[in-house]
């Protein structure tokens, strides 16, 4: 017999810098809730037909945050679900608001060593395309972790767990915090 779907209070958005495994925890974890997994980044890709680095070249990050925006307001009305967020979504006002009012927020939070070493060989990463791609990973790590930290919840990346080991502990942290029951 399959479990029983675990009862979601409200969506859950995942949030943390890139590499901190935001997509596959939440696909992991979608599983595991039995609910249904959303992907801003995917979900915005899919809408301009292009690919995240050929929507910051053509129109520029200022454009790329306002549709991001869109896209999660519509991602989070519904029923809940497990939603992966970009890196840099949850640096605007406007979507700390907007997911605080919709859904409980989870950060992935995984150390500047385990996120180079996750990044570090992909060419998909626009705000990395510069001269020392590891300095500038550090710098946005140290501008972000604090707003990271106003997440609802944070959950400790290592690099010892596998994907649903990961998952596992955000459902864990998710059942103690009162927003699944098992």
């Amino acid at each position: 017999m399959p479990p029983k779907p675990a009862n979601l209070r409200k969506p859950v958005v995942l949030v943390g810098m890139m590499g901190a495994g935001k997509s596959a925890v939440g696909l992991a974890l979608s599983d595991i809730l039995q609910v249904q997994f959303l992907d801003s980044d995917e979900a915005l890709t899919e809408a301009a037909n292009m690919s995240i680095a050929e929507i910051f070249e053509r129109d520029g990050e200022d454009f790329f945050r306002a549709r991001e925006t869109e896209v999660i307001d519509r991602l989070l009305t519904g029923a809940p679900a497990v939603v992966s967020t970009g890196g840099g979504a949850f640096m605007s006002d406007r979507n700390r608001v907007l997911i605080a009012d919709k859904a409980v927020t989870v950060w992935l939070k995984a150390d500047l060593e385990l996120l180079w070493n996750r990044v570090k060989h992909k060419n998909t990463r626009p705000l990395l395309r510069t001269d020392n791609p590891r300095r500038t990973l550090g710098e946005i790590y140290e501008a972000r972790n604090p707003i990271y930290a106003e997440a609802d919840l944070a959950v400790e990346a290592r690099a010892d767990y596998s994907i649903e080991e990961m998952a596992e502990a955000v459902c864990a942290a998710l059942t103690q915090a009162g927003i699944v029951e098992r």
